[in-house]
């Protein structure tokens, strides 16, 4: 039995794009009203204006670093009374920078790549989570990654982020016991979105052949899982969801229908 979503609160960090925009329009698609944040406001308020539009839910957006303690404590503590009571956290927010050798690993990459990815999920997990508890309700959904599962070469810190994002999801569980809260992680392979183009600071070549001569995942294809998630009776709780598009096996074993003299560079998207 699935759980309706219909006028539920949702909450979704990194929403402007790829899978956090997916998750805001397979959720409006539900009926649930949607909060929305992200660095770039102009794209979230297209998809905020659209969303309403097309699905006629209710849609608040707001511009929000997560890296930003202060910001996140301030922005939630002063949201109108009517948006307060979250029901759904997503803690979509993250990135990778670069693929250096951990120990070539440029400072600003490696505070990037932390403070977003383990910080900034504390920092809202921290700001929500109490609310939940308190009227006994709520779910928590991390996205996670398979490169929190298995380290490859260039990866390190990003994967090292990753597997933090499973041990705050697998504590956050335990620190709940007793209570309602679920808590849940999906932790896709490789996803065609604009998380290369930012790893690798906009070379669009470069992103492309990571995903050269197979089929990835979309972002659709994560929202969908998160959905599921979302939409199990309320005694269920999906502790973690692994997936990986069929061509892809393990962190860095793709098969790829391409001849030897294109394959690509052996670099992962997540």
């Amino acid at each position: 039995m699935s759980s309706s979503l219909a006028n539920q609160l949702v909450f979704i960090t990194g929403a402007s794009a790829g899978i956090g925009a997916a998750c805001a329009e397979a959720f409006a698609r539900q009926g649930a009203r949607l909060l929305l944040c992200a660095r770039r406001s102009d794209r979230i308020n297209a998809l905020a204006d659209r969303l309403h539009r097309e699905y006629d839910v209710e849609v608040d957006t707001f511009m929000l670093d997560v890296r930003d303690a202060d910001a996140v404590s301030t922005r939630m503590q002063s949201l109108p009374e009517s948006w307060q009571a979250i029901d759904i956290l997503i803690n979509n927010a993250g990135l990778a920078r670069a693929t250096d050798k951990v120990y070539e690993n440029k400072t600003s990459d490696i505070n990037q790549m932390v403070d977003t990815n383990v910080k900034g999920l504390l920092y809202v997990t921290r700001a929500v989570v109490p609310g939940m508890v308190k009227r006994g309700r709520g779910h928590i959904i991390n996205l996670g990654s398979t490169a929190g599962h298995s380290v490859y070469t260039g990866g390190t810190v990003y994967c090292a982020t990753k597997y933090a994002v499973g041990a705050i999801t697998e504590g956050l569980k335990m620190d709940l016991h007793g209570t309602p809260v679920r808590v849940s992680s999906v932790d896709p392979g490789l996803v065609e979105t604009e998380f290369s183009v930012v790893r690798f600071s906009g070379d669009v070549d470069r992103a492309n052949a990571v995903y050269a001569g197979m089929q990835p995942l979309t972002a659709e294809d994560v929202a969908d899982a998160i959905l599921y998630c979302a939409t199990r009776a309320p005694h269920v709780n999906i502790s973690e969801i692994i997936m990986m598009p069929v061509a892809q096996s393990s962190a860095t074993m793709v098969h790829r229908d391409v001849t030897p003299e294109q394959e690509p560079e052996a670099e992962e998207a997540n």
